[in-house]
């Protein structure tokens, strides 16, 4: 049998693949027509991603065996293996024993007849992770949607909910052609926030309400985006909610501070909402002398500071971890079946600003626009750093503390939490936020296999629990969809390898550092994605970007 490399694999990162019947010019996908820029009432206009090529991805095929590979499947299990992991078309069609840890594999294993294979001995497999709470970069940030979606699935990232991804039109447009996989994006959720994209103006009434829940679902919209918005009154997101589940749609809510005092997560709880994301709602259900924050007399919600700081001080103004309010709460959320999308990444640079803004990846993969967007302004959503001292710090680091501790328990009790990241805010990176918000699971106390089990599973039965299917992701199971992630290191070990900037770790034959881990491979519906490769695109993206605006620049050799 003749040998095959991925094409374009970035330098030291080719994949061993065997090519009998298939050949890469028939895995080319030919141009889709791009829409049209659609105006968003997010971040500006917005462009939709190029088509997919063959330079970045191949497949899928009519069958693909991953060989020798350690599996964490997502379920909660251990690792086990040597795995062989068998894929014809989209499909996962057999996991098996490929031999015994510590001996040779057997040889010559079925199957014999693969059209292509990925050798991953010493390798880790896992199911392509899931972020329940994603927007997109407009352009006036980046060239167009696929700037996060390679970095997306430079992360493992295969399922993605949109909230909102973009405009309703663009958001349609981008979910079809990634189902259609004409792109290189991992599969799209289409949330909109209520009353977005229809004729019929600002939804004031519960009648409005049910009308636009009814005309998203007739317009390709899998669920509602909540914001205690002044129109959202508790009568009407109540009747949106109800609405929205007679039409399988999924509802999560951001409980912002000009509503939660006639709403918080308690109350939305008991409405039927779906998730709550933030922190926003928890701790006013659980103020334990007062029914509205206490906040400073001079306090201004449009004064972002005010807005984003005065959050910690909730630390103080409510019930203790384990006292009886604060297990009554967790019950009743868990009896009402809410799942919780703590977001931890989006606002951990409150703790440490200058972390945040020095992480290692900026240099190479974020945006000049998104940099400047980054920066302490009264102009940008977000950028609230206008004065920030030791005590913001301080605080806000006493506020994660109790907030963790709500997500862990809320866990350990059987309540339902998933990963979600909100980037594009607050010095986070799409892709590269993900995997800090993987470690900052694990900072609140889940093991590292409940943070694996949280990723995918959990975030799977989210996303289709709304639509009464079973999901047909989340773990590694035969007859369930080839979304994988491949990763050279055992992030049980370490989560930090499975950053797309590396992991630094000493050599000791030679007494060097090296950089090593990086996702390696991500699968999705069958479709081998390298990437090394989706990487350096963005990299040469943001090169590109940089000198067109005069900007000083370096590409750095890629993990």
């Amino acid at each position: 049998m003749v040998r095959k490399k991925l094409l374009g694999l970035a330098a030291g990162a080719a994949m061993a693949l065997v090519g009998a019947s298939v050949s890469l010019a028939q895995q080319t996908v030919a141009p889709a027509a791009p829409s049209a820029a659609v105006k968003s009432p997010l971040k500006g206009s917005w462009g939709p991603a190029p088509a997919r090529n063959s330079s970045e991805s191949v497949g899928p095929f009519r069958k693909l065996v991953i060989r020798g590979a350690t599996l964490i499947d997502g379920s909660g299990g251990p690792p086990m293996g040597p795995i062989d992991i068998v894929i014809e078309g989209n499909r996962i069609v057999a996991v098996n024993q490929a031999g015994w840890p510590g001996l040779p594999m057997k040889a010559d294993r079925e199957p014999r007849d693969a059209d292509y294979e990925i050798d991953a001995h010493g390798m880790y497999v896992m199911p392509g992770f899931i972020d329940c709470h994603v927007h997109g970069a407009g352009t006036d940030k980046a060239p167009d949607l696929g700037y996060n979606y390679k970095l997306w699935l430079a992360h493992g990232v295969t399922t993605v909910r949109g909230v909102p991804l973009a405009s309703p039109e663009m958001a349609s447009s981008e979910k079809n052609r990634s189902a259609r996989n004409e792109i290189a994006a991992p599969r799209i959720f289409n949330y909109q926030t209520l009353g977005a994209g229809w004729s019929g103006g600002t939804v004031d009434t519960v009648e409005k309400a049910r009308a636009w829940v009814q005309w998203a679902a007739k317009n390709n919209i899998d669920g509602i985006k909540f914001f205690n918005r002044p129109n959202e009154t508790p009568e009407i997101t109540s009747a949106a909610i109800d609405e929205a589940h007679k039409h399988n749609m999924g509802t999560v809510a951001h409980l912002s501070q000009n509503g939660v005092a006639n709403f918080n997560a308690r109350q939305a709880g008991e409405a039927g909402l779906d998730t709550v994301t933030h922190f926003y709602g928890h701790f006013e259900s659980l103020l334990k002398d007062a029914t509205i924050q206490k906040f400073r007399s001079d306090y201004d919600y449009n004064n972002e500071q005010d807005r984003f700081g005065s959050v910690a001080d909730l630390f103080d103004q409510s019930y203790e971890p384990g006292s009886p309010q604060w297990i009554a709460y967790l019950a009743e959320q868990k009896a009402n079946h809410v799942n919780f999308d703590p977001t931890f990444n989006i606002y951990a640079a409150s703790r440490d600003l200058m972390r945040a803004r020095n992480a290692d990846w900026h240099s190479v993969y974020t945006t000049p626009e998104l940099w400047d967007y980054f920066q302490s302004t009264r102009d940008n959503h977000g950028s609230y750093f206008y004065d920030w001292t030791t005590d913001d710090e301080v605080r806000w680091k006493n506020f994660y503390k109790k907030f963790m501790t709500l997500i862990n328990d809320y866990k350990n009790m059987g309540g339902h939490v998933t990963i979600g990241t909100d980037s594009g805010f607050i010095w986070k990176l799409y892709g590269f936020a993900y995997i800090e918000e993987l470690e900052l699971f694990r900072e609140a106390g889940f093991t590292p296999l409940e943070v694996i089990r949280t990723a995918t599973k959990n975030g799977a039965e989210t996303l289709w629990s709304p639509k009464h299917e079973a999901p047909p992701v989340g773990i590694v199971r035969p007859g369930m969809l080839a979304d994988l992630v491949i990763a050279p290191e055992n992030p049980l070990a370490n989560l930090k390898t499975l950053y797309g900037s590396g992991f630094l770790r000493l050599n000791p034959k030679t007494n060097k550092v090296e950089r090593v881990g990086g996702v390696k491979y991500t699968i999705k519906d069958g479709i081998v994605y390298d990437a090394h490769r989706l990487l350096q695109e963005v990299a040469e993206t943001v090169s590109s970007e940089k000198k067109r605006m005069g900007r000083p620049d370096g590409l750095p050799v890629q993990p």
